[in-house]
């Protein structure tokens, strides 16, 4: 029998950098997908596009069996299709309208079970793209707030697979955000790197 060897740390190294979620070659990227897993634009345009027509029929064999579209908050797990991760765990983020329903919540959701799938799956790493930050139109700002307490409370007092968590950012803006919140006592150990 084999055994997989866990961590015990406050949290796993945390990183982020600028470049396409796409050349991530670890275990699982997240896909900022649709409720209907149909293949979108932003970084859901730019994933459907390096995997190819394979990850669509994935993502409609899994709306399939689930018999509905996801709701914000869900993610679901697919082979890759090809692409250099071994895994896209598809999260549903919420559509941003007045902040007083839900959206916080839902984007919280959405991060933490992504991380439930990548640590029932025995996963080491995981990479993550700015959900709802686009299209969606959730606040730059407070997405990145709340991506970073999310993941950094989900692993506090728990033994964990999950050695890195990768923040994988597209824009300037986002960018920004996340160079001052590493400036943040609380989130000291999240630092900026060059490569995966």
């Amino acid at each position: 029998m084999i055994f997989t060897s866990f961590f015990f740390m406050p949290y796993p190294n945390l990183c982020f950098l600028r470049s396409d979620i796409t050349y991530f070659s670890g275990d699982a990227i997240v896909n900022a997908a649709n409720a209907a897993l149909q293949r979108g634009g932003g970084v859901d345009g730019a994933i459907h596009r390096a995997a190819g027509p394979g990850l669509q029929i994935l993502g409609n064999n899994e709306i399939k069996k689930l018999g509905r579209p996801l709701n914000p908050g869900e993610a679901v797990i697919t082979g890759s299709a090809g692409l250099r991760a071994k895994f896209v765990i598809h999260a549903v983020g919420p559509i941003w309208k007045s902040g007083n329903e839900g959206e916080r919540e839902q984007l919280r959701e959405a991060y933490s079970n992504c991380l439930e799938i990548a640590q029932t799956h025995r996963f080491t790493s995981i990479a993550f793209p700015n959900i709802s930050t686009g299209i969606y139109g959730f606040p730059k700002d407070l997405a990145a707030e709340i991506a970073l307490e999310t993941v950094t409370s989900f692993f506090k007092g728990q033994k964990t697979s999950i050695e890195k968590v990768v923040f994988v950012i597209f824009d300037d803006e986002n960018l920004e955000v996340y160079r001052e919140l590493a400036l943040m006592p609380e989130y000291q150990s999240l630092k900026e790197v060059e490569g995966y």
